[in-house]
This record gives structure tokens, sequence and C-alpha cells, in this order.
């Protein structure tokens, strides 16, 4: 038989994760995770909220009791910028650390990773954004090990190899980037998360969702992560409103962190419409991610009705939905928005129709956007935006209004 390359399916560069240990009681093999990568003397970095908290400090005596002194770095924001990196890096080198436990949810994880980049390195922060081949000019001998310890069930990046830091001047997230940001270690214990209180379980759960869906929609071929996509979305599902409504139900807390390392192992593939929005949103008005992905992620889905509606009729039939059609899985949407108190539009974020444009300008620009299954420009994030602004997510025939052209 004689293949016909030209009807060969395409092909494609695929990166999956890293070591993982994972399931409740597990945080007691951290220190196992830092002897096996030769770290002695950790510099833990975590976010202001839960430096204080019992779960930090018992895992800092447990590294104590196992031979490991460990000095905790806590001074971020919420939305990190780019001096909560430097102060993280002079931490590190005052205690004289050889290695990183990022402990934490999205914050404390993106600042931990950027430090561990950092400490050795000779340019700015900014000169390893993800634009082009930036990365290459990293020293890679620089880099400190980081063992990765994830405490909400939201961003994933305990499996990503990069760092989300807002540039405090110009107010834009920057990406920062390098294959080896990925943690070499990764410790997921559940248990972790039981203390998240129900309104930031649902806003982590839902940035997790955001991560599956739109790595699911996003085009080109990419079956495995479509495949861990698909499951994500099935866990979230199943397990987000009972974490929200009980947050010691350890199953679902269990799945929920599993389909936020999946949601980020996805979106290798691609993000789209919602996080290009999301990024400028959170970098100008300091609003939560994971609750500015969910504001505006229906409206987005309306946007891209003519190219994700044959998958989102996929994704209700995987979810038993009572009817296997796109319109259904909207609904689910809205309907999940709803149960977890998510603001239907923009002004309850506290964004300002005067800023829109703004805000559309910016997210075009934002790297998230070329995965968009649309051509995602100014005047399409503007569409978008002002839509989410006036809470119009149906057009006047009850269907999603598309006002788009693929991307040639």
């Amino acid at each position: 038989m004689t293949l016909d390359l030209d009807r060969m399916p395409p092909v494609g560069k695929w990166n999956y994760p890293t070591a993982v240990r994972f399931g409740p009681g597990r945080r007691t093999e951290i220190a196992d995770a830092c002897r096996e990568l030769g770290i002695t003397r950790p510099l833990l970095c975590t976010d202001p909220g839960l430096a204080d908290l019992d779960i930090t400090k018992d895992v800092v005596a447990l590294l104590g009791k196992a031979g490991l002194p460990t000095a905790v770095f806590s001074d971020m924001r919420p939305n990190p910028v780019g001096r909560d990196v430097t102060a993280g890096v002079d931490a590190y080198k005052a205690a004289g650390a050889d290695g990183v436990i990022a402990f934490g949810g999205g914050s404390g994880l993106d600042v931990a990773k950027a430090v561990a980049l950092m400490v050795g390195q000779t340019r700015p922060l900014w000169d390893y954004e993800d634009v082009g081949d930036w990365w290459t000019r990293v020293d890679p001998d620089g880099m400190a090990p980081v063992v990765a310890v994830p405490t909400t069930s939201g961003t994933g990046s305990e499996v990503g190899r990069a760092s989300v830091i807002t540039h405090a001047d110009t107010h834009t997230k920057k990406i920062i980037f390098h294959p080896n940001m990925l943690p070499a270690r990764v410790v997921a214990d559940p248990e972790l998360t039981v203390g998240l209180p129900a309104h930031l379980t649902a806003w982590t759960g839902i940035d997790a969702l955001s991560h599956c869906l739109e790595a699911y929609c996003a085009p080109g071929f990419h079956p495995m992560a479509d495949g861990i996509a698909i499951e994500g979305i099935r866990l979230i599902h199943a397990g987000l409103k009972r974490a929200v409504t009980d947050g010691t139900d350890i199953e679902a807390r269990s799945w929920m962190m599993a389909a936020s390392m999946m949601g980020a192992t996805a979106f290798q593939k691609g993000l789209g419409g919602m996080h290009a929005l999301a990024h400028p949103i959170g970098a100008h008005h300091d609003c939560h991610h994971g609750r500015t992905n969910a504001v505006v992620m229906p409206y987005v889905l309306a946007f891209n009705w003519s190219a994700v509606a044959p998958r989102l009729a996929r994704l209700s039939a995987v979810l038993d939905l009572p009817d296997r059609t796109a319109d259904a899985f909207l609904k689910w949407i809205l309907d999940l928005r709803s149960d977890l108190g998510i603001p239907h539009t923009l002004e309850g974020l506290g964004v300002p129709r005067d800023n829109l444009d703004v805000l559309a300008a910016a997210a075009a620009e934002d790297p998230s956007a070329g995965g968009n299954p649309l051509k995602f420009d100014t005047d399409a994030a503007r569409q978008v935006l002002l839509r989410a602004f006036h809470g119009d997510v149906f057009g006047p025939e009850g269907q999603p209004v598309v006002d788009s052209a693929p991307i040639g």
C-alpha cells in the first residue's frame, strides 16, 4: 500500500509534563523530592496569605525535621509584578538557597519559577519574554531546581514552562518562558486545598475549565492535548460544584487538582480570546484571573461559534447533558457561572466602559490571541468586550452572534 502524503494528518511538536507525586498526604514527600534534585537549603516561595497558615508552617517544619532548613519568601502581589521576582531573588541569595519550593496558587508558583530562572541570569527579566527565540538568551546553568506544590486547583502552573508576570510600568502581563522552567518534581496533595474558601475554589476551578476549553477549541492537530482537555472538562463537571459546596470533599478536590494540571498540560496546544482578554483586564484592574476568565467565557464562545459549535456539541455528549448540542453546552456554562456567583458582565468586575478600547488593543497583542479559532484582532476583541459589558451573549434569533472570519 502506497501512502498519499498529501492526505496524511498534519504533524506537530508535542511536549508533556514532569514527574508528579499525586494524592492525599503526599506533602510528606516534599523533602524526598528535594533530595532527588540535590536541594539541601530550599527557599519556599508562597503568597502572603499562605505564609502564616498552618499548612505552610507544617510543611516548613516537616522539611526542617528532614534536615532541610527552609527559608520562606512571601512578599508578592496577587497579580505579581517584576519587583516581586527581584525581591525573591534577593531572598534566595540571602538565604544561601540551592533550590526553590514553589508553594501556593498561581501567584506563588509563577513568582517561584521566575525566581528560580533569574537567580543566575545577567539580563533583565523582560528579556526572557515568550517572544520568538528570546528563551535562548537564558543561561540554563544559572537556573535553580524547582519542586512545585500547588495549594489551589486552577492555574496548573506546577506543570507549566512559563510564568505570567505584570510589567507595572506598562500594565501588561508578560509571559516569561524557558523550557527548563517546568518544575522537575511536583507534589500534588489535594488535602492542601481543603482550607481554600468557596469563592476561591470556584474562581480557580473555572480557570482550569477555561484552560481545558480553550485548548480543546484551539486550531491545530494535537489529539493528545484534545483528549486530556476533554477528560479535564469531565472531571470539572463532576467535581467543581461539589468542591465549592463541601471543601472537605477529598474526592472532588482530587478531581479538581488533576483537572488543573490537565488544563495546563493541554494548553500548550494554544489558548484564545478568553485569556487574551483576561490578561489585560487583570493587569489594568487587578481582577482575579480565574474570575475574569469566567466572566468573558460565554461571550468568547459565542464569538467563535461558527468554528467551535461542533466541538461543543461533542462536549455536551461527554458530559451527558440533556441535549447533545452546542447550545446545551453553552447553557451549562451560563448555569455554572450563575451557581458559582460569577458576575454576568464586566461591570461586575469593576471594569469601566471608557476603558474597553484600551483593553481591546491590548488583547489583540496578547500572545493568547493567536490561538483563538477565529481571527481575534482589535475589532473582534472590542466586539466581545462590548457584549460582555452589556451582558448580551445571544443575538436576536436566540443564537450566538458571529461577526468574524476564520483565520486563513
